[in-house]
């Protein structure tokens, strides 16, 4: 069986290539125009090359000379999904720079022409004619396509993440692997981090500098000692709810300001998971919302994967943006896996 070599662009701190390694797939390159994704990507990954390049920039014959030699080369690429995402229907996107990035990925796989492709995006990514012009040109080169909406639980991931997986072969057809876990068996947020020492709001852990909570001001540790797991605003005392929640208009808004259950998955993990405000991000029995380690351990990172160099501050904000913008690394092991197994069918 040939080995498989990927490239990985939009990587991030790595969550996808960590993933792929796991499932014994080769990771030669990642590309992303954050260079402070650099330090996090090369630690962790090691043969992994971090190139600080704008993937609208790179040819097909750059990303050629790269792969090994007689390797099936593999060519992924998240792009950045805030263009596609709910958060951003209602308003005019087409002039978000992020938005030309997926026909950047479809000219690079025309210039390439790996034999294998895949992209992990939202489940809007669909409603949108770029995704359909992408599939399109896929087809048109040869490639065979699987691509559907997975639910993260399913496979190991403890948060009610939705996201759209495709996976392309010039090979034969391909499928993504079934679903792993089933609904009792889902792995919960006490069983991936219940085990952390506890720390309080605006506390860092001696142990590990990335077990650190943000501060809350006296208004939402007050809100947050009235939070009942997996419970709402609508638990607080009537002076404490905000003034956009009094509003006819907020009622219904129940998705912030809430804490997690232990015996459940956590809300998807995001860019500002950091923050008690920005959605159901607070600690099940601690008064302050989930440490960055918490937040990367939900997005399935291992407990020891190395976020900044030693003896760097720990910037809450930039490091949560890495972690929230990550695939998760349990569900780039599961497409690692549906890659091999693919290669090993037909051979």
């Amino acid at each position: 069986m040939s080995d498989i070599a990927a490239i990985d662009l939009f990587c991030g701190a790595g969550g996808l290539t960590h993933g792929l390694i796991k499932a014994g797939v080769k990771v030669v390159a990642g590309f992303d125009i954050q260079r402070s994704c650099k330090y996090a990507y090369e630690r962790n990954n090691a043969g992994a090359r971090f190139f600080d390049k704008d993937v609208r920039l790179l040819t097909g014959i750059e990303l050629n000379s790269l792969y090994p030699t007689g390797s099936l080369r593999l060519l992924a690429g998240c792009a950045p999904c805030q263009p596609f995402s709910t958060y951003s229907q209602g308003r005019d996107v087409r002039s978000d720079k992020k938005w030309p990035l997926l026909y950047a990925f479809s000219r690079l796989i025309n210039q390439s022409l790996p034999e294998l492709v895949t992209m992990e995006n939202v489940p809007d990514v669909t409603r949108h004619e770029v995704y359909h012009d992408f599939v399109e040109e896929l087809k048109g080169l040869g490639y065979r396509v699987w691509a559907q909406k997975i639910y993260c639980p399913d496979y190991g991931i403890p948060q009610s993440r939705n996201r759209h997986v495709l996976l392309a072969s010039r090979l034969a057809d391909i499928n993504m692997l079934g679903p792993l876990r089933k609904p009792k068996k889902y792995k919960t947020v006490k069983q991936t981090i219940g085990r952390l020492p506890p720390i309080k709001a605006g506390e860092q852990c001696e142990k590990d500098r990335l077990h650190i909570a943000a501060g809350l001001s006296s208004t939402n540790m007050a809100r947050i000692k009235h939070s009942k797991p997996g419970g709402t605003w609508r638990d607080w005392p009537e002076n404490l709810r905000a003034e956009c929640h009094r509003k006819e208009s907020g009622k219904t808004y129940v998705g912030v300001y809430g804490r997690m259950s232990w015996d459940n998955v956590s809300p998807t993990i995001t860019t500002q998971s950091y923050g008690f405000g920005n959605g159901r991000f607070g600690h099940p029995e601690q008064d302050r919302a989930i440490s960055l380690r918490e937040a990367a351990m939900l997005q399935t990172f291992p407990k020891s994967y190395q976020f900044l160099p030693p003896g760097e501050k720990v910037q809450i904000a930039p490091i949560g943006t890495m972690i929230g913008n990550a695939v998760p690394v349990a569900l780039g092991k599961v497409i690692g896996k549906s890659f091999k197994q693919h290669v090993l069918s037909i051979n």
